[in-house]
């Protein structure tokens, strides 16, 4: 584990006591690497589950449907 003295504005502040407080968490550190985590997720390239490939796949493996142009497409879901 790696130890850190940061500095962190009032608002930071606020905000790490609110996800301490509504994940119930036992103290700061704790809802740093909560934030941190859950940031992660969006910041990097999640990894693929494996139910969300096979859906991929079998979606990919689909015959497409021909419209022809876009008023074709229109006409036939704005009914």
């Amino acid at each position: 584990m790696v130890q850190a003295m940061i500095n962190i504005s009032e608002e930071a502040n606020h905000i790490l006591n609110i996800v301490k407080a509504r994940h119930k968490l036992k103290d700061k550190t704790e809802a740093i690497n909560f934030v941190t985590i859950e940031y992660s997720k969006d910041l990097l390239e999640p990894e693929l589950r494996p139910e969300y490939v096979e859906k991929a796949l079998k979606i990919d493996k689909q015959k497409g449907i021909f419209v022809g142009t876009i008023e074709n497409l229109r006409k036939r879901y704005e009914k």
